[in-house]
């Protein structure tokens, strides 16, 4: 019994994990092999994404047996329980913890299942998971299991290049010279020091980075703008944050196949959608929907054409899939599933001061995004 527990203790932290961050490292020992279990089906490695690509055909007709799990849809099943963890699990950061805070539909957030359209997406395995990894050691924030030799690390970055203050030098300069007196310096050619030598060191490594590039609360463009540098040297003429987001993500793609593992897996992880209706969360925002969203109504959010108030998710995500083309980064993408589940943030549950309609409720969406996680490191060869 105390054993089970301990187990089950992994799975919130894994949530946590791959709910927050903004770089997950996952290292496993050289001895250490993926596996399928007979009782789950065989994958064939996941091909890079194109970026031109928004879906693909069915498998079958193709003879390509990868499956594209972000074309799908979410199934209610009013009988369906989750037996992870629940509400009383200590590492459930207390504001996303909705069944805890009384969210009125935080029961019926995890009783829906996402299904693609030609394939299924098997479960996040607890068991499975730890036989796969078995003979190594888990240790993340305080969990060691001794008889596994498995590390995930959380390494957080919140733009992947280097950043911090910068103010005009008396003696002048070139940003000096075009009136700027204060802002923020970001290196795109400089890996944050919370992650530049853990590509030597990892088997698996997990990007993921958006939310601070269109966040005029963090770089407000007129009084603490971002201004790039390269080579150590400000860019001039300036460039705005979309394409100083361009510069680093090349550069960051360039860093990690130079000192990386040459049979290492990387993964980028894709945006998490936020879900503001009715105006940011400093303008009167909210997410205040029961069930998911309709096709029509995720469009009505999130396409670019209507430029709305959630509308960086697929911003970055074009970002992304074009700075990623022809490299040997793979996708890990979650947004189109997530985009639908207006229903599952925490709201104003727990008496918050405006709705939280960015961060996820636990249990919840983030628990199908660690059945995807799983299921691309069953896919692909270590």
């Amino acid at each position: 019994m105390a054993a089970t527990k301990k187990l089950s203790s992994l799975f919130p932290l894994l949530s946590l994990i791959c709910f927050i961050s903004f770089f997950l490292l996952l290292s496993i020992s050289r001895k250490a092999s993926i596996s399928s279990s007979t009782t789950h089906p065989q994958f064939l490695r996941f091909k890079p994404i194109d970026a031109n690509l928004t879906t693909r055909s069915d498998p079958s007709a193709t003879g390509d047996s990868s499956c594209d799990y972000s074309d799908g849809s979410w199934i209610y099943d009013p009988n369906a329980g989750f037996d992870r963890y629940d509400s009383s699990c200590k590492e459930i950061f207390k504001g996303w913890n909705c069944i805890l805070n009384n969210k009125s539909n935080a029961r019926d957030i995890i009783k829906w299942r996402w299904k693609p359209r030609n394939c299924d997406l098997p479960p996040f395995d607890p068991l499975q998971f730890l036989h796969t990894y078995r003979d190594t050691n888990i240790a993340d924030r305080g969990f060691t299991f001794l008889h596994y030799n498995l590390t995930i690390a959380y390494h957080r970055t919140n733009l992947l290049a280097r950043y911090g203050r910068w103010s005009a030098n008396g003696n002048g300069g070139k940003l000096e010279a075009l009136g700027y007196k204060e802002g923020y310096r970001v290196d795109v050619d400089v890996p944050e020091s919370t992650w530049e030598k853990a590509p030597s060191f990892h088997d698996i490594l997990i990007f993921n980075t958006g939310h601070w590039w269109w966040a005029p609360s963090k770089f407000d463009p007129v009084k603490s703008p971002m201004l790039f540098f390269e080579k150590d040297l400000p860019v001039i003429p300036p460039i705005p944050p979309d394409l100083g987001l361009d510069k680093v993500l090349n550069h960051v793609i360039r860093f990690v196949e130079k000192t990386m593992r040459p049979d290492a897996i990387k993964l980028f992880r894709t945006q998490s959608p936020r879900h503001f209706e009715g105006g940011d969360w400093d303008q009167g925002g909210s997410c205040q929907r029961l069930q998911p969203l309709l096709p029509e109504q995720v469009e009505d959010l999130f396409s670019l054409k209507n430029n709305g108030t959630n509308v960086e998710t697929r911003l970055v995500n074009q970002h992304i899939y074009n700075a990623l083309r022809g490299s040997n980064v793979h996708i890990l993408d979650i947004t189109r599933m997530s985009e639908f589940r207006a229903d599952a943030h925490p709201s104003t549950a727990g008496g918050k001061k405006h709705d939280d309609c960015m961060h996820w409720c636990l249990p919840g969406v983030t628990d199908t995004w660690n059945d995807l996680f799983v299921t691309h490191l069953n896919s692909l060869k270590i």
